[in-house]
């Protein structure tokens, strides 16, 4: 369905750089506002600019700064790693806000769509918000609570918020997604995004026993790496270690069992899925929706020190939705009970998406309810 207007608007699509799950996750949503004849603009840096300029070479990019996260390299600093980091990180807020401004003044920009880069709103123009974090965990219940508050401080800027989850009991982020109280603009909720299908397996494709997938900030995708490679060298079966290095062009050498890529499309993904019995990662939200999405048996290890993904791979394990363990706890034995826990997979199949895309705020008259 194309949109109805004779002057088709131009829509500015933005992901945070933190991890590369934000900028996957906008995947299905540029592919679905092509679908109905938006000309979409992508503002980002580094490697989620060459991720996206990858999987749509034929559309108009800006340069935009990240927030350039580094994480700590013992869980027990990440705190205060992130704590140091805060003026850095309201920085760039400001930054991208006066820049937002000054391109809506050069460019026919009519809608910004925001992944979580908060600055990313204007009075001149509609905004969309999107977060599956309403609720940002924390070590304690009086800082989430305060960090919640000023969540959505910076979200009721914006016209509407999309939640990448199921709306009712039914759904995947739980308290991350549903806190008892949402934020003062309309929630929508898009149901889960991912930009892979399930496929069936090309003839010529290689079969993996696992597929060790790596994402997220620096110092811990580099560790986890170690010891990723340290395992496959010893097991038996065929390992497919994706090194999620989007651009790079370093070369990793790996146990002889082991196949080690860089970074890998979303049509090479789809068959790297399709060819594995196993996914290990990190229980990174959009990981975690595409793992749902395909029906993959996952073991998930949190970022050390990264509530959210420690709450999120907790969660789902409750329901036998993956198996769980620490980084610490990663030993060959541990990838050997995940091959034999009881995995209750559930099925999500369609998303909402279409119709968020279709009831998108163009009127900029706010509709916030406070």
């Amino acid at each position: 369905m194309l949109n109805k207007k004779i002057n088709i608007p131009t829509v500015l699509v933005a992901p945070l750089d933190w991890g590369l799950g934000h900028t996957t996750r906008c995947v299905p949503i540029i592919r679905q506002l092509q679908h109905h004849g938006y000309k979409v603009i992508v503002a980002a840096e580094g490697p989620a600019l060459f991720l996206l300029r990858q999987e749509f070479p034929g559309i108009d990019y800006l340069e935009l700064k990240g927030y350039r996260i580094q994480y700590a390299k013992y869980k027990r600093l990440l705190p205060l790693k992130i704590l140091l980091q805060l003026p850095k990180i309201f920085f760039a807020i400001r930054y991208e806000h006066r820049w937002l401004q000054q391109k809506i003044k050069e460019l026919p920009v009519q809608m910004v769509i925001s992944d979580n880069r908060y600055g990313l709103w204007s009075k001149a123009i509609p905004s969309i918000f999107v977060t599956h974090q309403l609720q940002i965990q924390t070590p304690f219940t009086w800082l989430t609570r305060f960090v919640q508050i000023l969540n959505y401080r910076y979200i009721r800027h914006f016209n509407t918020c999309w939640v990448p989850d199921t709306a009712g009991s039914f759904n995947v982020a739980g308290n991350l997604s549903h806190p008892q109280v949402l934020p003062r603009v309309p929630v929508v909720y898009t149901g889960l995004l991912s930009r892979l299908q399930t496929l069936p397996l090309q003839g010529a494709a290689m079969r993996y026993r696992w597929l060790f997938l790596l994402s997220g900030p620096e110092p811990q995708r580099s560790l986890l790496q170690q010891k990723l490679l340290q395992l496959a060298a010893e097991m038996d079966e065929n390992v497919l270690l994706v090194l999620g290095r989007p651009g790079s062009t370093a070369v990793t050498q790996g146990p002889a069992n082991c196949t080690v890529i860089n970074h890998l499309s979303s049509e090479n993904m789809q068959q790297a899925f399709a060819g594995c019995d196993f996914v290990l990662s990190r229980s990174g939200y959009t990981t975690v929706m595409e793992l749902l999405l395909l029906q993959k048996k996952a073991l998930l290890v949190p970022t050390p020190g990264q509530t959210e993904q420690e709450y999120l791979a907790g969660h789902l394990q409750q329901q036998q939705w993956c198996y769980t363990c620490t980084q610490n706890e990663l030993t060959i034995e541990q990838l050997h009970a995940a091959t034999q826990f009881h995995y209750q997979l559930p099925a999500f199949t369609s998303t909402g998406l279409d119709e968020a895309i279709q009831a998108m705020p163009w009127d900029n008259q706010k509709t916030r309810t406070a």
